[in-house]
Parts: structure tokens; sequence; C-alpha cells
């Protein structure tokens, strides 16, 4: 079979964005020195309270391509600005959707480098550095039944140059229209957390999904971590603990419409969750101050479990 080869004027980045026009300023600047560009670049502002738009309406003559900005009037968290990117990506007619994060900057031939799998795949991850500049791990398979990551899945790539995998992660996934037709758009209920896994894991279903041994993105926002070896642990926030657990009821619920959906596994890999959660407050952040928003995620997310008029993000239209 025959694959078209990839045009980057197909593809649009997607950015998502919220009072940290310092940060967007760096990945704004590292996509005007890309080669080659997108046909696209949206950006999606969570209603930013400081000089966001300024910034951006600087960067429109700069970037040599269409820029598209919207700021939205309520902060919707990172699950609603992906959502409301990849809606007008969508609809800008875009074969290809590269979804990043605001506190990332993207490698020069970055785009070329997704490129050159696009005829073989369509739903790709590439590789990031880290903010020190070593190779960021990405945890690209879960424990499917258990709804968590797989810590420890071997980093290496073979000769092949990739990996299957069963999740995503909104800093970088490169999709393609096809799949985001049939999967529809990313969930915004869950404001933040596990929104960018289960979309993976949606487009897994439907497509082979991999990881690529490409470094396209490098962080450019230090976190506070825990290292072990080979991989690090991030501090977090109070309201990242109250999301964590909560959205544990919006995976049961999608487990349950797709028939993965096992009560005993399940709620093996939420008590793993919590317990990992209470190992980063006594590890990264050496406090135990927090662990009340663990327990009332988990309440909120007893009610959302329950709700059995749920229904998941319905499949789009051309």
């Amino acid at each position: 079979m025959t694959h078209a080869p990839f045009d980057p004027a197909s593809a649009t980045i997607v950015i998502v964005t919220y009072n940290r026009s310092h940060l967007l300023t760096g990945l704004l600047e590292s996509i005007s020195a890309m080669d080659p560009k997108p046909g696209h670049v949206v950006i999606i502002d969570n209603a930013s309270s400081d000089d966001t738009t300024d910034v951006v309406e600087s960067f429109r003559p700069k970037l040599g391509t269409e820029v598209v900005y919207r700021r939205l009037e309520t902060n919707t968290g990172g699950s609603g600005g992906f959502s409301e990117g990849m809606r007008t990506a969508y609809e800008l007619g875009s074969e290809w959707i590269w979804m990043m994060d605001d506190d990332v900057e993207v490698v020069t031939d970055g785009l070329a480098k997704m490129g050159k799998w696009a005829p073989r795949f369509k739903s790709i991850q590439g590789r990031r550095y880290d903010y020190d500049g070593s190779e960021f791990y990405w945890q690209y398979r879960i424990a499917e039944r258990m709804g968590i990551p797989i810590p420890f899945a071997p980093s290496g790539f073979d000769a092949s140059g990739f990996k299957e995998m069963n999740s995503g992660c909104f800093e970088g996934m490169f999709i393609h229209r096809s799949i985001v037709r049939q999967i529809g758009l990313p969930d915004h209920r869950f404001f933040i957390y596990w929104d960018d896994q289960m979309y993976g894991w949606l487009a897994s279903r439907k497509t082979t999904a991999v990881i690529v041994d490409e470094f396209v993105l490098r962080r450019t926002r230090e976190i506070k971590q825990w290292d072990m070896g080979i991989r690090h642990m991030n501090a977090s926030s109070n309201a990242y603990r109250f999301y964590i657990m909560r959205n544990r009821a919006y995976i049961k619920n999608y487990y349950r419409v797709h028939g993965n959906y096992n009560p005993v596994l399940f709620g093996l890999g939420t008590s793993m969750t919590f317990a990992k959660e209470l190992i980063r407050l006594l590890f990264v952040e050496r406090t135990v101050r927090g662990t009340s928003n663990l327990f009332r995620g988990l309440k909120e997310g007893g009610k959302l479990g329950r709700d059995r008029s749920w229904t998941p993000m319905p499949a789009l239209e051309d």
C-alpha cells in the first residue's frame, strides 16, 4: 500500500497556555525557527491575566505561519484547553494535530522528525529532553485494567525506532484527524490529569499508537523532583491531588462503556494511585499536608462514578 508523503502545511500545532507568557515566549521563538513550519499554530489561552495576548500579537509577523488565538472566558484547565484547541485545529481542516503545553520548546527540525513517521502511523508520540538536558522517560504503557502507568516499562528502542503504546501525553501527541473523528475531542470534564492518558488509550483502540525514538521537544520549566534513576517523580499541588483521585471516576466510566472495567483490578489501581501520591508528598514535597485533597477527590469521584447518565465524548463529523 502506498502512502502519500507528509505535507508540513497539513499540520497544526496546538498550544494551551495560562498565565505563563514568559514560557510561551520561548515556545513561540522556537516555532519561529522551525524548518519546516506547520500550516497553523493554534493558541488557546485559559483566561490569562498577564500579558499573554500582547505576546501572541507580537509574534504574528514572526512565526511565518497562520496564527489562531483564542482567549477563553474562564480557565477550563488543560483538559478544556486541549479540547478547544483540537476542535479548532479540526475545524481548520488540519490533517495532523500536534499538542503541547507552553513549558516546552520545539527542536528546529521537530516537525520533519514527526512527519517521517506519518505515512506509517496515525497516533505518534515523540521524545523530550528534560529541563537539565537529560532524556525524559515517557510512561508509554498502562496496566490497562488498573488504569495506571507502568513506571518501569523498558526505555530502550530497537532497530525499528518505535514502541507500541496504549497511553498518551498532550505534551507532544501527534495525531491524525481520522482518529480524532472516530474518538471525538479530549474530554474537557477532566479539567486536569488523566485526560491525555485516556485519549491515548482511546486512540490505541483505533490504530497502532507508537512512541518514536525522535527527540522533538525540550522542557523549559524546572520542577522539583525526586530522582529514582530511570525516572523522576515530580512535585505536585493540592489541585492536582484532588483531580488525580476524582478523575479516576471518569476513567471508570470510559472503561464501563468500552467493556474494560474490572472492579477489583481497577480498585487496586486506585489504591496504588493513592499510595503513590502519599509517597510524592513524603519524598518530593517533604510534608504530609495535602492528604485531605486526596480524600476529597475520592469522595467526589464516588459521586461521579455512580452517575448512570454519564456519556463519553461523541465522535466527530467531517
